[in-house]
C-alpha cells in the first residue's frame, strides 16, 4: 500500500517565505482552534486524571445519557438509533471503509483528503463524484458526504439529503455524513442527514466533532451516531483493537455536552473574524466560492492555487491550496478563520 505524501508537507517552502516577513508569520493554513478550550472541560480533564482501570469503548453512562440527549434534542427525537465516542473524527474518518470492509468508496470530488486515505488503507476503490447523486456508481459500498463541506464550505439542502437518502435506500448504500462543522452555519443553516430521516436512519451514520465548535481539537473528542446494525458492528472491532475514548476525555467531553453555551461564544468570534477576512479578501481581488458556512473561506482570483499561496507568503501569511482537495480545487485556496483576533486584524492589513 502506497499513501500519498501528507499534503501539508508541500507548504514548507512557503512557510519559510512567509516566516521571513519583517513582521513575522500568520498561519492561517491548518484549522487548529487557538482560543481557549471552556473551562467545564479543562476543569473535568483536571478532576478525573486519576484512571488506573481501562474505559468503557462504548463511553461510560454518564457520557452516554449525555450524548443521548445531545442526539435526541438535535438530530433524531425518535427511532432507534446508537452511537459512540471516538478518538476524535479523524481516525473514524480514516478507518470507516477499514471496519465496514468495503470495497468501493465513494467521496465528493472536493474533499477532505482522509475520506481518499482511509479508502487506500481498506484497499478499496475510490471514486471521487459530483452533487448529483442520480450518476453516482450504485455498486458502492460507502459514499461519504460532508456537509458544511471542508474546504469550501458548501451546504447540503435538505432537498439533496433527502434524495441522497432514498438513492442509498435504493441502491442499498451505506451513507455517512461528516457534520464536524453543523454549528458554523453562515449563510445558509446546515442540516444533520438525521434531521430529514424521518425516524429511520437504517444505513445512515453522522459523524461529529467537538474540536471546532468547543475549540477541543487536543482533546480528540467525538461521535459516530446512525444505523445500530452498523454501530455495533464498529463498536465490536473497536473493542478488540482498544479504540478507546480515554476515561478523563471522556468526562470533559460529558461536561462541554452539559454546557453547549460556548458553541454560539465561539460562533460569534468566528463571524467577527470571518467579515474582516472576507472583506480584505475581496479588496485583494478574490472571490469567495460558497463559504456559506464551515470554518474556512474558500476563494479565488481565477489563477493557479499555488500562485495564490505564493502571493499570501510574500505577505506573510500561509494558506492552503485547493489542490489539495482534489483537482477540482486547483484554481482555490483555503483560507482559516482560527488565529486570534489581533492575528486576523493583521492578516486583513496586509491583504488589502
Amino acid at each position: 500500500m502506497r499513501l500519498p505524501d501528507f499534503p501539508w508537507d508541500l507548504l514548507a517552502p512557503y512557510k519559510k517565505i512567509a516566516s521571513e516577513h519583517s513582521e513575522g508569520l500568520i498561519d492561517l493554513s491548518i484549522g487548529t482552534p487557538v482560543d481557549p478550550s471552556p473551562q467545564a472541560m479543562q476543569a473535568a480533564l483536571a478532576s478525573h486524571g486519576n484512571a488506573p482501570g481501562y474505559p468503557l469503548t462504548i463511553g461510560s453512562s454518564a457520557l452516554r445519557e449525555s450524548l443521548h440527549r445531545w442526539i435526541t434534542s438535535k438530530f433524531f427525537p425518535s427511532g432507534s438509533i446508537d452511537f459512540l465516542p471516538t478518538i476524535g473524527s479523524k481516525e473514524l474518518v480514516g478507518l470507516l471503509p477499514t471496519f465496514l470492509q468495503a470495497k468501493k468508496v465513494l467521496i465528493p470530488e472536493i474533499a477532505y483528503p482522509t475520506y481518499h486515505v482511509g479508502a487506500l488503507v481498506a484497499g478499496a476503490e475510490c471514486i471521487a463524484v459530483n452533487d448529483d447523486f442520480e450518476s453516482w456508481p450504485t455498486d458502492a459500498d460507502l459514499v461519504w458526504i460532508n456537509s458544511p463541506a471542508n474546504p469550501h464550505g458548501r451546504v447540503l439542502s435538505e432537498e439533496q439529503l433527502r434524495g441522497i437518502i432514498k438513492w442509498a435506500r435504493a441502491t442499498q448504500t451505506l451513507v455517512a455524513s461528516d457534520e464536524c462543522y453543523f454549528e458554523l452555519g453562515w449563510e445558509s443553516q446546515p442540516q444533520s442527514l438525521l434531521q430529514v430521516a424521518d425516524g429511520d436512519c437504517s444505513g445512515l451514520l453522522i459523524v461529529h466533532s467537538l474540536s471546532k465548535s468547543f475549540n477541543a481539537a487536543g482533546y480528540r473528542a467525538a461521535f459516530i451516531a446512525g444505523d445500530p446494525l452498523v454501530i455495533g458492528k464498529i463498536r465490536e472491532i473497536r473493542k478488540h483493537l482498544g479504540l478507546i475514548m480515554p476515561a478523563p476525555i471522556q468526562h470533559a467531553m460529558r461536561s462541554a455536552l452539559d454546557e453547549p453555551a460556548e458553541i454560539a461564544l465561539q460562533k460569534e468570534r468566528y463571524r467577527k473574524r470571518r467579515e474582516l477576512l472576507r472583506d480584505a479578501l475581496d479588496s485583494a481581488g478574490f472571490t469567495i466560492s460558497h463559504s456559506e458556512a464551515g470554518l474556512y473561506l474558500w476563494a479565488t482570483r481565477g489563477e493557479e492555487c499555488w500562485q495564490s499561496v505564493a502571493w499570501a507568503a510574500e505577505r506573510g501569511i500561509l494558506i492552503t491550496p485547493g489542490i489539495f482537495y482534489g483537482d477540482k480545487g486547483a484554481h482555490h485556496v483555503r483560507i482559516a478563520l482560527t488565529a486570534n483576533d489581533d492575528d486576523i486584524k493583521r492578516a486583513a492589513e496586509r491583504l488589502r
